[in-house]
C-alpha cells in the first residue's frame, strides 16, 4: 500500500527594504550621487542589517540548526526551500549570512532536502506581458542554486505562488518537472488540493497544491491563544494530516513562522521537533515535490486563465494584495514601462536597482483594505501607513527615471527636459 506523502516545505525570503524618508527629506534629484552608490541613496542598509540580523537569531539560525538535527535523526525526514535571490544578497551583506548558506549547503548534501528555483528577485515579473525579463531572473536563480548549493533545482514556485495557465507553459519550456500552486477552491471546484493535478495546455508538467488551512494552522494560528484548537501539538497536527484523505499534502510556510512569526516562548520549536516522530507514527512518509510527482499519478487538470491568476496572498488569493488598487497599478504600470528603456542603457547598475525595485514587497506594502488582510500587510511593512510606501516608491522611480532619461541621453540628470521625446516624464 502506497502511504501518504507529506511535504514540508519552506519559503525563505528577505526584501531590500527602502529608505523611508527619501521624499519627505528631499533627496530627489541630488547631483551628488555617484556612480555605484544608488543602492545607498534608495534602500535603507540600516533597516535591512537591522531586520536581517534580528530574524537570524530568531529564527534562520535556530530553525536551521534544528532541521539539521532532525535529518541526521531521521533518515525519512524530507524538506523543501524556496530561497530568493535577494536573501541570499542579505546572507552575504549582514553578520550570521555566512553561517546561514553554510547551513544550507550542508542541508543540501544531506541528500534530504529539495530546493525549489523562482523568480531570483521574488518580482512579478511573471505577470509581465513579454516573458524575457521573467525567464532571465529564473535563469539568474538557477545559476544562484548552482553556486551556493551545487543544486540543479527541477521544480518550481513562482512568487507568492503566482499562477495560471501561461506561467505554467512557461515553466514546462523551461524544461521544469513541477510547480506548485495554491488550493483555491474556485479553481478545485470541490476537488481536494491534496492530489497531484496537471496544468491545462501542459504535455509534462505537474502542479502540486498547497494546503492553505493546514498551512495556516501552523503558520498564522498556532500561537492565537483565542483558536478553539489551542493549543496545537505536533500530535494533534500529525493526526490532522493522518485523517485528511488525498496522496500527498503539502503544507508550505515561510520560514519565519518558527522564531520570528511565532516567538520561541510560544513552543513553535517544541512543535517542529516533536513533528517528524509524530507524522511516522502514523502511515505516512515525508517526500520532496519531485518525490511526490514520481510517485502519484495525476488525477485531473488545473485551468486557471490568464485573467484569473492565483496566488497564496490574502483571503481572494488572487493578484489584489500586488496591484489590487490605484497606488499599486501605478507603480507597477510604472516598473514594466522602464524595463525596455533600462535595458537600452546597457547600465548594470541601473538594471540591477530596476529589479530591487520590483521586488514584490514594496506593492504589498501599499494594500489598503482593512480587516485581517490588512493587520497581515501591516505587520510586514515598515513604514507606517500604505501611502507613505506609495510616496516612497513612486518618488523614487520619478528619481530613477530622471537618471535612466539622462543616461540615455548623456544629459544632466537634473536639466534633460525629455519634451518631445517619448520617454519624456
Amino acid at each position: 500500500m502506497v502511504k501518504k506523502s507529506i511535504c514540508l516545505a519552506f519559503e525563505v525570503h528577505q526584501p531590500f527594504r527602502l529608505r523611508n524618508d527619501f521624499f519627505w527629506d528631499k533627496h530627489l534629484f541630488k547631483r551628488s550621487v555617484k556612480e555605484g552608490d544608488l543602492f545607498t541613496y534608495y534602500f535603507s542598509d540600516d533597516k535591512n542589517r537591522e531586520i536581517f540580523e534580528k530574524v537570524a537569531i530568531k529564527c534562520y539560525c535556530p530553525t536551521n540548526e534544528l532541521i539539521l538535527r532532525l535529518i541526521d535523526k531521521y533518515d525519512d525526514l524530507k524538506v523543501a526551500y524556496s530561497i530568493t535571490g535577494v536573501f541570499v544578497e542579505q546572507c552575504e551583506r549582514y553578520e550570521f549570512g555566512k553561517d546561514i548558506v553554510a547551513d544550507f549547503r550542508q542541508l543540501a548534501s544531506s541528500g534530504q532536502v529539495e530546493f525549489l528555483d523562482q523568480t531570483y528577485y521574488h518580482s512579478l515579473v511573471g505577470l509581465y506581458e513579454d516573458d524575457d525579463e521573467f525567464i532571465e531572473q529564473v535563469r539568474m536563480h538557477r545559476e544562484l542554486m548552482r553556486d551556493l548549493v551545487g543544486y540543479e533545482p527541477t521544480f518550481f514556485e513562482n512568487t507568492e505562488l503566482l499562477y495560471n495557465n501561461r506561467i505554467a507553459r512557461l515553466v514546462e519550456d523551461m524544461g521544469y518537472r513541477g510547480i506548485v500552486a495554491e488550493g483555491v477552491e474556485r479553481v478545485l471546484q470541490g476537488r481536494s488540493p491534496n492530489y497531484v493535478y496537471e496544468p491545462v495546455g501542459c504535455k509534462k508538467l505537474k502542479v502540486l497544491l498547497r494546503d492553505y488551512h493546514l498551512t495556516d494552522d501552523l503558520g498564522f494560528r498556532f500561537s492565537l491563544k483565542k483558536w478553539p484548537e489551542y493549543p496545537l501539538t505536533a500530535s494533534k497536527y500529525a493526526d490532522w494530516l493522518d485523517a485528511t484523505p488525498g496522496q500527498c499534502i503539502n503544507v508550505f510556510l515561510d520560514y519565519e513562522t518558527f522564531g520570528e512569526h511565532h516567538w520561541k516562548e510560544t513552543g513553535i520549536f517544541d512543535f517542529l521537533q516533536d513533528l517528524p516522530q509524530q507524522v511516522l507514527n502514523y502511515d505516512m512518509e515525508f517526500s520532496t515535490p519531485s518525490e511526490i510527482i514520481e510517485k502519484y499519478t495525476p488525477i485531473g487538470a488545473i485551468d486557471v486563465s490568464n485573467s484569473k491568476t492565483i496566488s497564496w496572498a490574502d483571503v481572494e488569493k488572487d493578484t489584489t494584495c500586488f496591484i489590487g488598487n490605484t497606488m499599486q497599478w501605478a507603480c507597477y504600470d510604472y516598473l514594466r514601462w522602464l524595463e525596455p528603456y533600462v535595458k537600452e542603457s546597457g547600465d548594470d547598475e541601473l538594471l540591477k536597482i530596476w529589479r530591487y525595485l520590483g521586488v514584490s514587497d514594496h506593492l504589498y506594502y501599499m494594500f489598503t483594505a482593512g480587516g485581517s488582510s490588512g493587520d497581515v500587510h501591516s505587520y510586514f511593512s515598515h513604514f507606517k501607513r500604505p501611502y507613505d510606501a506609495f510616496v516612497t516608491l513612486f518618488s523614487i522611480l520619478h528619481d530613477f527615471h530622471a537618471r535612466l532619461r539622462a543616461k540615455l541621453k548623456g544629459a544632466d540628470v537634473l536639466s534633460f527636459s525629455g519634451r518631445g521625446n517619448e520617454f519624456g516624464v
